[in-house]
């Protein structure tokens, strides 16, 4: 659902901001450390705003909030003092989704914001207004107008507000996808989505059906999809740049799930009630896509999105089936349940034989194993190239979506050999690992190139609110590659 509140910036004072704007709120940012010195819109007060801060014992940390009342022009108004820490531009995001926050059912907020990373500001701001929801309209709205002013004027700010504002955006479609509830969102439906954003976002769109997935032998995307009474597809976005390209190819690959039950290897009931976000990864690729040309990338950029429903059926693969991947590599079906590097193993081998990428980078809610090693707030890393795992580490610091490189564990290959095909779909007892053991799998379709996977299993998909995360799908990854794809 698009995000309602719109962010520009201003000149002038706060105060006169905010009654152009007939703002309800005003807010004044404070660092750590020393207090910061009175602004002029507290020049009505009957105390400083050190007075206020001492009283609440405010240390200025991100996202950390003082409300008073004062009177600006003709009418009173709510005065926030927010926490800005150090100014980084983790602080600096955290501090605009508390105001974002605060501003819900207001009009107008006007806000002076610190020397920092506006963008990143404007990203919190934005994506913490975010709301998903079917039905009644929420008690109070999403904050209608933040107006921001800093020192280098609304002119020097217009291209740091726009690039959060597409980031954010992108990551709002991300979560948009994956919040849609399954009754919907189906393969087809993914596909007719991905169609959409092509024709708004200037890309060449391919959408392969369930009758070109068999005659090119895409034997992963089939085998899972094959329980559903919706098919699969396999969705090819492409990106070429504008004027003079850099001749790097780049193809990114989701994971497509639009339900995952498991399979005949059933889920429980528990397992089952988020897993129409388990094609987040594929989310995340086509609200990549769809940010390219407004932020000018110059690579040329294909994304392939593997989309397929895992239901049980007398038609479904069987635990004990052997898969023909594309080009021709076996995999014996061990656990239906892990059906997502099935089907990313068809997107990647073809990315592999067809389109001769540069470098692969992989996204996907793919297991459980990699929540358990790092938790909700880092995604898994898994890369064959030093300098591309270096990169994305770099891309997620900057971005706010933090990753952690973890090991392709070359004793752990043996895993995943199998009696009767090339490899088994799930790695063998007495090795544990089951996150390296599923990087491994999909590493065996990549061709030797520059590859990198990212399991976000974690992070992907959040039980509550924090900072600029909101309930449900988080979007995780979209900015992390916006952020590398642009760098």
């Amino acid at each position: 659902m698009p995000i309602e509140t719109r962010i520009h910036g201003a000149g002038g004072t706060v105060s006169q901001t905010a009654v152009d704007l007939g703002a309800e709120v005003v807010a004044v940012p404070v660092r750590s450390g020393p207090l910061a010195p009175a602004a002029e819109v507290a020049a009505s007060l009957p105390f400083t705003l050190d007075e206020l801060l001492a009283l609440h014992q405010a240390k200025g940390e991100p996202g950390e909030i003082i409300a008073t009342q004062v009177r600006v022009g003709e009418r009173v108004r709510e005065l926030l003092l927010y926490g800005v820490g150090d100014a980084a531009p983790a602080d600096l995001r955290r501090a605009g989704a508390a105001l974002a926050r605060r501003g819900r059912g207001r009009t107008a907020l006007v806000a002076g914001v610190p020397a920092g990373d506006l963008a990143a500001f404007v990203e919190g701001a934005l994506l913490a207004s975010y709301e998903f929801r079917i039905g009644a309209a929420p008690p109070k709205k999403a904050l209608g107008t933040l107006a921001v002013l800093t020192e280098a004027g609304p002119a020097a700010d217009a291209p740091a507000i726009e690039l959060g504002t597409v980031r954010a955006r992108a990551t709002a479609l991300a979560r948009d996808l994956a919040n849609t509830p399954s009754q919907e969102k189906d393969p087809s439906w993914l596909a007719a989505q991905a169609e959409r954003v092509a024709a708004e976002s200037g890309l060449a769109v391919r959408v392969r059906g369930e009758k070109e997935l068999a005659e090119e032998g895409f034997g992963g995307l089939l085998a899972v999809g094959g329980g559903s009474a919706r098919p699969p597809r396999l969705i090819e976005l492409s990106y070429e740049p504008e004027g003079e390209a850099s001749p790097r190819h780049v193809v990114l690959v989701g994971k497509g799930i639009t339900f995952d039950s498991g399979g005949l290897s059933l889920k429980p009931n528990e397992g089952m009630k988020t897993m129409k976000t388990d094609m987040v990864g594929g989310g995340v690729v086509i609200a990549v896509m769809s940010a390219l040309r407004a932020l000018g990338v110059r690579a040329r950029v294909t994304g392939l999105v593997a989309a397929a429903e895992n239901m049980p059926s007398g038609s479904s693969m069987r635990p004990g089936d052997v898969i023909t991947h594309y080009g021709g590599t076996t995999s014996e079906v061990l656990n239906t349940d892990a059906e997502g590097r099935l089907v990313l193993a068809d997107a990647l081998a073809y990315a592999d034989a067809r389109l001769d990428p540069g470098v692969m980078v992989d996204v996907a809610t793919l297991t459980g194993a990699a929540k358990v090693a790092l938790g909700l707030k880092h995604a898994a890393l898994f890369a064959s190239d030093d300098a591309l795992a270096g990169e994305l580490t770099r891309a997620g610091k900057a971005a706010g979506e933090p990753v952690w490189r973890l090991p392709l564990v070359e004793d752990y290959r043996a895993a995943i050999d199998s009696d009767v095909a090339d490899i088994n779909n799930i790695g063998r007892g007495g090795y544990g690992g089951g996150s390296i053991t599923a990087a491994l799998f999909l590493r065996e379709f990549t061709g030797g190139r520059p590859w990198a996977h990212l399991d976000i299993a974690g992070p992907g998909r959040s039980t509550s609110e924090d900072a600029e995360i909101t309930r449900g799908a988080t979007g995780y990854g979209a900015r992390l590659l916006l952020d590398w794809l642009t760098a």
